[in-house]
C-alpha cells in the first residue's frame, strides 16, 4: 500500500520534503496543503511579503536544486522578465543575488514540475490550495487534519509540519506601527516622515528599501549608485543595540572545504570535558590561528576566551562610523570577488558554526546562556552577510541624507504614544511617525502552535518546546510520536539557532525522508 503523507506548507521545506521522499523508493500518496492561493511560493518570496527591491540572501550556487538548478531556470526566462528584475542574460552567474520574488516563482515552478514527475512515476500527489489547516489530531489509523472549508482530511500515516516562518499577524499592524516587515508593509503607503526601523540586518535593510522606493529611485551613474528623492520629509533610522551594519557577502569556495581542527570527533569529544563551551572555544581558536595567523594576532586571539571573543571581534567595527566601515568592507569584498580571494578567518567562522550547531543542544544550560550572549552573535554576523547591492543601496540613501543608524545600547524602552513610537535610551528620546520592527524570526514554543489538539498534547507531555528525533519526528507525545515530523523552523530554533534558510530546509527534508524507513529515534534537540 502507498504510504499516506500530508505536507502542511508548500514553501521550500515542504517542497524539499516531497523531493526527498520521492528518492526513498516507497510508493507514496502525498497531499500538500497550502493556505494561500499559490502553492510553492513560500512566505518570504511572495508578493505579500516582498517587492522587486528585496534581494534574496542566497546565490544560485548555494540553492539545492529541486528539478533543475536555479541558474538554469533563470536562463530559461524571457528577456523581458529578466529585465523587469534588473537582470541581464549575458551577465547571469551562479554567485548572483536576485530578487526574492524570482525565488518564489522558481519554487512554484519546480513544485509543479516535481509533482508531474512523481505522478508519472506512479505516485499519487495532490496539491490543495486555499486550505488552511486548523488542527491536527490522532485517529486510530493515523493523523487527521481539520482544514478550513474542507473539514476532516485523512487519516495520514505521517504529517510533515512545514509551515515555515511565523510573524505577528497583519491584524496587529496599524497605519503607523508594523510589528514585522511582513505585516502589511509592502501594500502600505508610507508618508515622507520620520521612519524608525528596529534592526540592522538584511530584513531591516529591505524594509528601508520598501519605504525609500515609494519616495524616489535608485539610479546607476557611472560606477556609483545614487538615490534621487522625490519630495522632502523622509528620514529613515535603523536601530540596534550595537548600531552596526552587516558586512557584505564574501567570496569563498563552495562546497565548503573541511575544517582542519574543529572536526566532528573533536567537537563531540568536547562534551565530555568539564567545561564543554571552553573546550569548543579552544578548537575555534586553534582553527582560526591555523587559518589566519595575522587576524588572530590583530585581535589578540591567544588571550581571549569564549566570553571575551565577541567583544574583541566587534570592537573596531563598533567604534567606527558604520557607513565608513561599510564602504571599506564593500570595496574589500568586491576586490576579493574579482580576484576569487577568500578571507581565511571569515571562511573558518562560516564553516565552524555548522559544526558547533550539532552539539549546542547538549551543552549545560549555563554554557548555552554564555554562548547566546557571546559567540552566537559572532556566528550570526558572519553567516548573515548581505548582498553587496544591499550595502550599495544603504550607502546611496546615506549619501542622499535620508538614512542614519543609532546604537541603542542594552537598555532602552519602546512605547507607543498615540500614532507615534517613542524609544528612550539613557541619553536621548527618539520619536517616529512610522515604526517597523524588523528583528527577524524569534524562537517559538509549543504554546505558540496554532493547532489546539497538538498544542495540548505537547504541553501535557511536559514539552514546552517540542522534543524531536534525528528525523524530526516528535518524541514521547501521545498519539503523535512516529506520526508527525516537525519541520517548522521557528520551533527548532531554541537549540539550533542557525537552522534558518533554504539550505537548512533541504537538510531537514533529507533527514525526514531518511526517517521514513530507518525511523531514527535518537533525540536531535530537547
Amino acid at each position: 500500500m502507498k504510504k499516506r503523507i500530508a505536507i502542511v506548507g508548500t514553501g521550500p521545506t515542504g517542497i524539499y520534503s516531497l523531493q526527498q521522499m520521492l528518492t526513498t523508493g516507497l510508493p507514496l500518496s502525498v497531499t500538500l496543503f497550502e493556505k494561500t492561493d499559490r502553492a510553492g511560493v513560500g512566505m518570504p518570496y511572495s508578493t505579500d511579503a516582498s517587492s522587486m527591491a528585496m534581494l534574496a540572501n542566497i546565490a544560485s550556487i548555494e540553492i539545492p536544486p529541486v528539478v533543475i538548478p536555479y541558474l538554469d531556470w533563470l536562463r530559461r526566462l524571457p528577456d523581458d522578465r529578466l529585465a523587469e528584475c534588473g537582470l541581464d542574460r549575458a551577465t547571469l552567474h551562479d554567485r548572483q543575488f536576485t530578487p526574492r520574488l524570482l525565488l518564489g516563482d522558481y519554487f512554484r515552478d519546480q513544485l509543479l514540475a516535481l509533482v508531474a514527475q512523481a505522478r508519472g512515476a506512479g505516485h499519487d500527489i495532490r496539491i490543495v490550495e486555499n486550505a488552511e489547516v486548523a488542527d491536527i489530531a490522532p485517529a486510530d489509523a493515523g493523523l487527521c487534519l481539520q482544514v478550513a472549508g474542507l473539514g476532516a482530511q485523512g487519516p495520514f500515516d505521517r504529517v510533515i509540519l512545514a509551515t515555515g516562518h511565523s510573524f505577528p499577524d497583519a491584524d496587529e499592524a496599524t497605519r503607523s506601527y508594523f510589528p514585522s516587515p511582513w505585516s502589511g508593509l509592502i501594500e502600505a503607503r508610507i508618508p515622507a516622515t520620520a521612519v524608525g526601523i528596529m534592526g540592522t540586518s538584511l530584513s531591516s535593510i529591505d524594509a528601508a528599501m520598501a519605504v525609500a522606493n515609494q519616495h524616489g529611485r535608485f539610479v546607476q551613474e557611472g560606477e556609483d549608485l545614487v538615490f534621487h528623492p522625490e519630495g522632502r520629509g523622509l528620514h529613515i533610522t535603523l536601530m540596534s543595540r550595537a548600531g552596526i551594519l552587516p558586512e557584505a557577502d564574501f567570496y569563498c569556495p563552495i562546497p565548503h572545504e573541511p575544517l582542519s581542527v574543529m572536526t566532528g570527533p573533536a567537537v563531540a569529544a568536547c562534551l565530555a570535558r568539564p567545561a564543554p563551551l571552553d573546550a569548543l572555544f579552544d578548537l575555534l581558536r586553534a582553527e582560526i590561528m591555523q587559518a589566519d595567523p595575522a587576524f588572530a594576532l590583530r585581535i589578540g586571539l591567544g588571550g581571549l576566551d569564549a566570553d571575551s571573543f565577541a567583544p574583541a571581534y566587534f570592537a573596531v567595527r563598533a567604534a567606527a562610523d558604520p557607513f565608513r566601515w561599510a564602504r571599506r568592507n564593500l570595496a574589500e569584498v568586491e576586490r576579493n570577488k574579482a580576484a576569487r580571494a577568500t578571507v581565511p578567518w571569515r571562511y573558518a567562522l562560516l564553516r565552524m558554526h555548522e559544526a558547533l550547531q550539532e552539539v549546542l543542544s547538549d551543552l549545560p544550560e549555563a554554557d548555552c546562556a554564555r554562548f547566546d550572549a557571546g559567540l552566537k552573535k559572532v556566528f550570526v554576523d558572519n553567516y548573515a552577510a548581505v548582498p553587496s547591492e544591499s550595502i550599495r543601496r544603504v550607502l546611496a540613501l546615506r549619501d542622499a541624507g535620508l538614512l542614519s543608524i543609532r546604537a541603542l545600547g542594552e537598555d532602552y524602552d519602546l512605547t507607543l504614544d498615540g500614532s507615534r513610537t517613542l524609544i528612550r535610551t539613557a541619553g536621548e528620546e527618539l520619536a517616529f511617525e512610522i515604526f517597523i520592527d524588523a528583528r527577524g524570526q524569534k524562537p517559538l514554543d509549543s504554546a505558540d502552535l496554532p493547532f489546539p489538539t497538538l498544542r495540548k498534547a505537547l504541553l501535557a507531555a511536559g514539552q514546552t518546546t517540542p522534543d524531536v528525533a534525528q528525523d524530526y519526528g516528535l518524541i514521547d507525545v501521545a498519539g503523535y510520536s512516529g506520526r508527525l515530523s516537525l519541520a517548522a523552523i521557528p520551533y527548532l530554533m531554541h537549540d539550533r539557532p542557525f537552522v534558518q534558510g533554504i539550505t537548512a530546509s533541504a537538510d531537514i527534508a533529507a533527514a525526514i525522508a531518511g526517517g521514513l524507513s530507518t525511523r531514527r529515534r535518537r533525540r536531535l534537540v530537547s
